[in-house]
């Protein structure tokens, strides 16, 4: 198979196909369910997933639990109103953070920024790290445990730039998964969030079991590629935690010829980033830029439940290595055709 280039995985979208809701209930979505070795794809509903899984097969799913990143604050002596992004954590005890700040250009080193009506919590700008982040340091007296009850008051649920509405109180439960536990997300691991409990009950019941490892999504997952190689484009890192009981789960289906689905691309992109030169599943702790575009040999799943990506994004180009480029476009067509809801509050899809 020839490389693969950016172009080969745009396609038009209709704008009213980009879900701006959840569904009523987590299991209602659609789930299209493509069979690579026939081609067939069928149309189901996301709870028909039981009929397709029996006892120990493994799903693998991603605990990570997204955190309220997004805050705004004002500017010192002009009050400009700055959106700040929380990425990720740089030091505990000196509260400093790598962020994303919006307008970047209104923002220089030593600026400081107050949240909160009563300005509450300050922040100093100490260092452009990219040309679109900058660290920020805190400037918070008390314990820790304040200073995060501060964040989560602040902050509201980072619902993704596409979405054009308000945050309404319903995302901060709907865009996160059940079984969301570690905390350290700006962006929900999108496959995993049509899970209820009853559906999850069900599959317990029939014996299915559940691995759970984390990923840390940054927004590294969506940035955009911009190099029509697709060999040139660098991934941001992100942390992934593998544990011992996980690796055993899958590595016993693996072993006893048994279904190990990944829950989606960031579960994928884990377990490839720790796989043993017999091809099982590693134990793991540390960071990943895995970027997995066709052609690509995947060692551990046979199986995925993945969500309607956007043209041209890494998620896409890691499903089209998984099903097969043709295969994939042609779902696709037949979502649109079918008028599936895409992106993250959108309709599923299992590959098998």
């Amino acid at each position: 198979m020839s490389k693969m280039k950016l172009s080969e995985f745009n396609f038009n979208l209709p704008e009213e196909l980009i879900a701006e809701y959840p569904t009523n209930n987590r299991d209602d979505s659609k789930l299209m369910v493509v069979h690579r070795e026939s081609g067939k794809i069928e149309h189901k509903h996301f709870s028909d997933l039981i009929d397709y899984f029996d006892e120990g097969d493994v799903l693998v799913l991603n605990n990570t639990k997204v955190f309220p990143a997004r805050m705004y604050g004002n500017k010192e002596k002009t009050g400009a109103k700055i959106e700040v992004f929380l990425l990720r954590e740089l030091n505990r005890e000196s509260l400093l953070w790598d962020v994303l700040v919006d307008p970047a250009r209104k923002i220089r080193i030593g600026n400081k920024l107050y949240f909160g009506e009563d300005n509450s919590l300050v922040a100093e700008v100490i260092d452009n790290t990219t040309s679109r982040g900058r660290t920020l340091r805190f400037l918070f007296d008390g314990p820790y445990e304040e200073f995060k009850a501060a964040i989560v008051r602040l902050g509201e649920t980072p619902l993704p730039k596409y979405i054009k509405r308000d945050v309404e109180p319903e995302d901060e439960d709907r865009y996160q998964t059940i079984y969301a536990t570690e905390e350290g997300a700006v962006a929900a691991p999108t496959a995993g969030l049509h899970f209820s409990k009853g559906l999850i009950k069900r599959l317990e019941l029939k014996g299915v079991e559940f691995a759970n490892i984390t990923l840390h999504v940054g927004l590294g997952t969506f940035r955009p590629v911009e190099v029509e190689d697709l060999t040139k484009h660098k991934m941001d890192s992100e942390q992934a935690v593998i544990t011992q009981e996980a690796t055993d789960k899958v590595n016993t289906a693996k072993k006893s010829k048994k279904k190990v689905c990944a829950v989606g691309t960031t579960s994928m992109r884990a377990m490839e980033t720790s796989v043993s030169t017999e091809g099982l599943l590693k134990p793991y702790q540390g960071w990943t830029n895995k970027f997995i575009f066709p052609p690509y040999d995947f060692h551990l799943a046979d199986c995925m439940i993945t969500n309607f990506h956007t043209p041209l994004s890494t998620l896409l180009m890691m499903t089209s290595a998984f099903c097969g480029h043709e295969l994939i476009m042609k779902a696709y067509e037949e979502a649109i055709k079918e008028k599936y809801r895409f992106y993250s509050y959108g309709d599923a899809m299992l590959i098998l």
